[in-house]
């Protein structure tokens, strides 16, 4: 299934820079179609917010660096944002884009929780509207409540492509079905074919 919601905005002068992607319950099924399909010559890089456990060790590295072929790790703040990697935020600290003189950071903060979630994904994915613009992909996968709906929409704001998983093939569907509600996005779709979506991005030099 491919449903944009609109006609497709044009792709920004030098492809897009990053992904950033976000989810709750059933995230992880979705990140297990979409993470190991990106190939390793992405350009571009990808940040996750997935909501955890504040008081328990995230595994997400140890779950996916097996399956995929980018290298991936658990953000540190001040760490570099590099093409070509993954980063996870880890337990209890949102995960934002920092801008600085030797180019884009992340940046760790324990600012109050926003929906009940730190990490949040409109923390994330607003940070990254500001420094990314147009040249940013925001990705919404299944999760049980709206965080990632104001993130979104700040992508969109900004130029962005957006995508958000469809309702249907969501195990929890309210945050997928809170943004359709909300705005009117480039795409909606199963993982498989954001998956899919993703790679022919980069196969066309987009990504």
């Amino acid at each position: 299934m491919s449903s944009p919601a609109h006609t497709p905005r044009p792709v920004p002068p030098g492809g897009y820079a990053a992904i950033v992607v976000g989810g709750s319950a059933g995230g992880i099924d979705a990140l297990l179609e979409l993470l190991p399909a990106l190939p390793a010559t992405l350009q571009a890089a990808v940040l996750v917010v997935l909501h955890l456990p504040r008081d328990r060790r995230s595994l997400l590295v140890e779950i996916f660096q097996p399956r995929c072929a980018l290298p991936m790790r658990e953000a540190q703040d001040k760490d570099a944002i590099t093409p070509g990697s993954v980063s996870f935020a880890p337990p209890d600290y949102h995960l934002l884009v920092d801008a600085g003189p030797q180019g884009p950071h992340v940046g760790l903060s324990v600012d109050p929780p926003l929906h009940f979630s730190r990490p949040s994904i409109d923390v994330l994915f607003e940070s990254a509207a500001d420094h990314y613009g147009p040249r940013l992909v925001g990705i919404l996968l299944s999760g049980a409540n709206e965080d990632g709906v104001h993130g979104l929409q700040a992508i969109q704001a900004a130029g962005g492509l957006t995508i958000v998983q469809d309702p249907a093939s969501a195990s929890m569907p309210t945050m997928p079905q809170a943004a359709l509600a909300a705005l009117a996005v480039d795409h909606i779709l199963p993982p498989e074919g954001i998956a899919r979506l993703l790679a022919d991005l980069h196969q066309r030099q987009q990504l």
